[in-house]
């Protein structure tokens, strides 16, 4: 493999097509969606009655608590709350 200095890697770059915008979409909410998740966690971790309701009925939990159920967020959430 052959090394690039600075000046050809960005005209390699600067040759390569946008990016989809669902793709920049996504990539600006993943910040937003990442701090959502951690403060669902933590309030969980902190808080067994709120942790059973999630287990108990995570997607009705969620719009109570004011967060959007979304189908990304659900999944992760069932991921991490699988061994309760």
């Amino acid at each position: 493999m052959s090394a690039y200095d600075e000046d050809r890697v960005s005209e390699l770059i600067a040759a390569l097509p946008p990016a989809p915008e669902a793709w920049v979409r996504a990539a600006q909410e993943l910040p937003l969606a990442r701090a959502g998740l951690d403060e669902i966690v933590a309030r969980a971790e902190a808080d067994a009655e709120f942790r059973a309701a999630l287990i108990a009925d995570l997607e009705a939990t969620l719009a109570q608590e004011g967060f959007e159920p979304e189908r990304p967020l659900v999944e992760e959430l069932r991921r991490r709350f699988a061994d309760s």
